[in-house]
């Protein structure tokens, strides 16, 4: 019973096997006869009930069977991939002989672009570019600028801090520290450079976006000075007059200190996910240097004074090209940087 049982699968097998037209069919074929729960395997169920006698002899012709149909699959299938390999060469086939197709032009991030366009303003008005290690020291990014130890910018919600006590610096503020201990005063010096905050990622931050710090340290220096800086800068960027509001702020590292906002160019003021619907962009925390903050970088207050701005430089960049989402600076899609 059972030999005439396997006979028939067999030749059903052996001419779907063989007559198998693609790979699917194949495969379909191989499940039907040799899968775990195929006709092979049920008919190796029925073993047990068998006579030993009976059982070996069967268990002889079931491997046979067996041994037959997976040397043909096998066979086929190696056939198939064989067909396969040769379709995709002859589509995939390169001419190595052939004249290159030439270089294809790139272009610069546009982050790279306006840093360069602020550091060619500022160095023109005589100031240095300057730059600092971005894993920074508690000092130099905290204490040294007049940051107090229960100020909350210190905690893990928006610093990133290091096993061995350092962190990944919050702003680009530690290089003034740096740059008046190496240079003291007079000192006119910007500093680009990238920063890390643990922020939640959307529309308007990033956890790593980018920065550009100024100082300027002589003898009496005003606001009227530092106002006339701000708007040589963004008089040069944008390229035409901006709508901008000064108002009071408070930061550590000067006094006094002032928010200078601009009305956000990508909605006009009337709100967006950029602005958080208020119509202004934070764009440039500035003041007079805290004389905390100068004796930290080893200047005497009662001679020197001075004022500095820190820049959204990223924000910026948004506002010059009218982008919507911060997320596309770093996103390294093609289709976004060959915009610019």
């Amino acid at each position: 019973m059972l030999e005439t049982t396997l006979s028939e699968l067999e030749s059903r097998a052996v001419s779907l096997i063989d007559g198998a037209d693609n790979a699917e069919a194949l495969e379909n074929a191989r499940v039907e006869f040799l899968g775990r729960k195929g006709s092979l395997a049920n008919i190796g169920k029925e073993m047990g009930k068998l006579a030993p006698a009976e059982r070996a002899q069967i268990g002889k012709l079931l491997n046979a069977v067996k041994q037959n149909l997976e040397s043909r699959y096998e066979v086929r299938k190696s056939g198939f991939e064989r067909a396969e390999l040769d379709a995709r060469l002859a589509a995939e086939w390169v001419d190595l002989t052939l004249p290159a197709p030439g270089t294809r032009p790139g272009s610069l991030h546009p982050l790279t672009q306006i840093q360069r366009e602020l550091e060619e303003l500022f160095t023109s008005l005589g100031f240095a570019v300057v730059d600092g290690p971005e894993v920074e020291t508690e000092w130099h990014n905290f204490d040294a600028l007049n940051i107090p130890p229960t100020h909350p910018a210190r905690d893990a919600q928006d610093t990133f801090w290091l096993t061995d006590g350092h962190l990944l610096r919050t702003h680009t503020s530690p290089v003034q520290v740096r740059a008046m201990e190496k240079f003291g005063a007079p000192l006119r010096i910007i500093a680009p450079g990238r920063v890390f905050r643990n922020e939640e990622v959307d529309a308007s931050h990033e956890h790593t976006f980018y920065q550009l710090e100024g100082m300027m340290i002589d003898r009496d220096v005003s606001v009227a000075h530092m106002l006339y800086f701000m708007k040589s800068l963004l008089t040069a960027i944008f390229k035409k007059d901006v709508t901008v509001r000064l108002r009071p702020g408070f930061f550590p590292f000067v006094e006094p200190g002032f928010e200078l906002d601009i009305q956000c160019l990508i909605c006009g003021g009337s709100g967006c996910p950029v602005c958080k619907q208020s119509g202004w962009v934070e764009l440039l925390p500035c003041g007079l240097v805290h004389p905390n903050v100068l004796r930290s970088g080893g200047i005497d207050p009662e001679e020197w004074n001075g004022f500095a701005f820190g820049l959204g430089l990223t924000r910026l960049v948004m506002m010059r090209y009218a982008i919507d989402d911060i997320r596309h600076l770093a996103a390294g899609d093609l289709r976004f940087l060959q915009q610019f």
